[in-house]
């Protein structure tokens, strides 16, 4: 049966609605950075789904998920804008699959204690699979700047996303309570429906509003050795921009060589704290300087005008002739040290899966003329007596890969990166790719109880203390160092205790939920079989 002009205005409305809710969303993501953005987006598209078909609850999630990733992903640019749209597209296939959970589960009375669940469980394999997942766009790290931030050293990033979904939750709730109020065909919502709403809000929001009063736990003192320790961060800059940014061998390497001995000058005339170490960034030496003589000669240059050891982000060649590592390596006075290599690789950045496929229909990807090979052990290094959790880059979105390394024994986290490809001048550092990693080693400080150090080649750089503050940054394109006295910590956050076990629980309780909501649905045969039947405001009201 044909459907009604009103019927399809209405069906257009939820569409919109949803699109403008993953815009919402994003604008709690830097540049923007409102994190209460992200509590009335979550809510909006809570309210725009509930009670719809499952066909239409997938269109009102994919435009949710255009209207997050595409302004999110724009960085993306810088390689092309068909990669950009392309990814985008991709990644709002997960908020079909939330459409779809949404859609299940909203019709039963107990949807609201659902959907943080179900939000979770849908975040747990987006950010793990395929090719170990994509973790950018969770909610958690857009709330850097929020006053949910200390929950994550209590429940890690997932306990973050739970808050705002729960807060999300309870406003969508009272939304479609008061529009089923306001309804004429609608029945008067009973006193218990509110009092069942005030109950909901005091179950979310007390618990977190009390662990984010409580101190946080920072991971405890010290129970041996030194407490701080002075350390620099250099950025040396890149001579192009996007993919041309390594096109001229060496001159990163330089351009941190250069840098590093303007320290050394810095340091000498007394003007800044000799540090213990000195950390470069991911990439700075994009020549393996076990095989090539003038990047290793540039790097011993530069250990010995500062005269202590530097990390080094290089590329190393191998294993075999196909292969190449991103590593960091601790160069010392008396020569190259402790390495690690990144575990987690960029699919279609770092290693291209189906690559015969792939070179055949797009000849951009023949840039990308060897794979990289993942490492195997947790990033904890030793420079100078002091054992730190080294992550490269991507890593910082992995939970599991920062929690390994900071468990493993790294008293500080140090975060070596290289936005170079993504940046753009116009940015001024507080946009796209650069800044939402800032955000997200903001989260990890606080979740791990660690200050952070973060060195960018072309920025932003950035010493973060385990509060989760901003203490010292660079800007972007420029060359510049940070020197900086910082915490070393022994202990362990709660988070870091209970590790990734009560997101595992959590998402599981969103599966059975939505199995749950399914198995329900089926078995009441008189159930109304669409929102044209069935309006989001009377089924508000019947909870």
């Amino acid at each position: 049966m044909a459907r009604s002009p009103a019927e399809r205005t209405k069906k257009l409305r939820r569409v919109a609605v949803s699109l403008l809710a993953g815009v919402a969303t994003w604008t709690s993501f830097p540049p923007v950075s409102w994190w209460w953005a992200a509590v009335v987006g979550v809510a909006a598209l809570l309210v725009a789904v509930h009670g719809l078909s499952a066909r239409r609850a997938a269109v009102a999630g994919f435009a949710y998920g255009l209207g997050l990733f595409v302004p999110m992903l724009s960085f993306l640019r810088g390689i092309g804008v068909d990669a950009w749209l392309v990814v985008a597209l991709i990644e709002s296939l997960w908020f079909v699959v939330l459409g779809l959970a949404a859609a299940a589960v909203s019709r039963q009375r107990w949807w609201p204690w659902a959907m943080p669940a179900v939000w979770i469980g849908v975040e747990w394999v987006r950010d793990r699979w395929p090719f170990g997942g994509f973790p950018w766009g969770r909610i958690a790290f857009g709330q850097a700047g929020g006053p949910l931030l200390p929950l994550a050293a209590w429940f890690g990033a997932p306990g973050v996303t739970v808050a705002v979904v729960g807060l999300a939750t309870v406003v969508a709730w009272c939304a479609l309570a008061l529009n089923a109020r306001r309804t004429a065909k609608a029945p008067v919502v009973r006193s218990r429906t509110w009092a069942a709403a005030l109950v909901a809000a005091a179950v979310v929001a007390v618990p977190f509003a009390a662990a984010a009063a409580i101190h946080v736990p920072t991971g405890g003192s010290t129970t041996g050795g030194p407490s701080h320790v002075v350390v620099a961060a250099v950025q040396g800059d890149v001579p192009r921009l996007g993919l041309d940014a390594f096109t001229q061998q060496r001159v990163v390497t330089a351009n941190h060589l250069h840098e590093t001995q303007r320290l050394a000058d810095e340091v000498a005339a007394g003007t800044v704290p000799r540090p213990a170490f000195v950390v470069w960034p991911e990439n700075a030496s994009d020549s393996d300087p076990f095989d090539d003589l003038p990047s290793r000669d540039m790097i011993e240059q530069a250990v010995a005008a500062v005269g202590v050891p530097v990390v080094v982000g290089a590329v190393l060649d191998g294993p075999g002739i196909h292969h190449v590592q991103n590593a960091a390596v601790v160069w010392t006075p008396t020569g190259p040290g402790e390495r690690y290599v990144k575990r987690h690789l960029v699919p279609f950045g770092e290693y291209l899966p189906f690559r015969d496929l792939l070179t055949h229909i797009a000849g951009r990807f023949s840039m990308i003329a060897k794979d990289f090979a993942p490492g195997h052990r947790p990033g904890v290094l030793e420079a100078a007596g002091i054992r730190f959790a080294d992550v490269i880059c991507f890593e910082v979105a992995d939970d599991g890969i920062v929690r390994d390394a900071v468990t493993g024994g790294g008293r500080l986290l140090v975060v070596q990166t290289n936005n170079a490809t993504y940046e753009h001048p116009g940015d001024s550092g507080h946009g796209g790719e650069t800044a939402q990693q800032l955000q997200m080693s903001r989260l990890r400080a606080v979740e791990h109880g660690r200050a952070v150090v973060v060195a960018a080649t072309s920025g932003v750089s950035a010493v973060i203390d385990p509060a989760g503050h901003v203490r010292q940054r660079t800007g972007v394109f420029t060359a510049a160092s940070l020197v900086a006295d910082v915490p070393l910590r022994d202990g362990t956050t709660v988070a870091d205790r209970v590790g990734p076990w009560p997101e595992r629980i959590v998402a599981l309780l969103g599966a059975l939920a939505v199995v749950a909501g399914i198995v329900l649905r089926r078995l009441r045969p008189t159930e109304p079989p669409s929102e044209t039947q069935a309006d989001p405001a009377l089924l508000a009201a019947r909870t």
